[in-house]
């Protein structure tokens, strides 16, 4: 498991007065069909904030399988992608040590105070890389959020482990400080 995604369990009961076994028990009483339903009712109903809110829903829902196998499943069929992920994860997390990595179903959210990349393999031959950037414009490569909607402000489309230079690697570091 993640080390920064250890922490953040290990420290859940101390922040939000449960550990992560207590949460899952109250989310199988109720029936979320989306996500956001449960980060949000885990938000409104306990006062979770929205860093831990989404680490127990996404932990929650994917009850038999850990982080890893989370990733490797998004990369089934999509093996020739995943250089490209192993590139992109250590220099986010090379931003700093308040950094926590959650591994979704189809994605992984790279999250600071808040969500600032996300990694998603999107074809078999392109992963795309969501950033919140909210006052950059977008540009050819920088293109706008997509699929994303609001979780990201822009995508870049990823095709080659090449494609990870200076520029991007720029752009994840200012959606790192903006997400302060």
């Amino acid at each position: 498991m993640d080390k920064a995604l250890q922490t953040m369990i290990n420290n859940m009961p101390e922040k939000t007065g449960k550990s992560l076994d207590q949460w899952k028990s109250i989310l199988k009483e109720k029936a979320f069909a989306k996500h956001s339903e449960g980060v949000n009712y885990l938000k409104k109903e306990h006062g979770v904030t929205h860093g831990f809110a989404n680490t127990i829903v996404s932990l929650s829902k994917e009850e038999n399988n850990a982080p890893e196998d989370l990733v490797t499943s998004q990369y089934k069929g999509k093996e020739s992608l995943f250089p490209i992920y192993e590139k992109l994860l250590p220099i986010v997390k090379g931003f700093g040590k308040d950094i926590t990595i959650t591994p979704k179903k189809t994605s992984v959210s790279v999250i600071r105070k808040r969500q600032f990349v996300l990694i998603k393999p999107a074809t078999k031959t392109r992963i795309d890389l969501g950033l919140k950037l909210p006052n950059k414009p977008t540009t050819d490569r920088l293109g706008n959020s997509g699929p994303f909607g609001t979780m990201c402000t822009h995508r870049v489309q990823i095709t080659s482990v090449d494609d990870i230079d200076d520029e991007l690697v720029g752009w994840m570091k200012e959606a790192y400080k903006e997400a302060e």
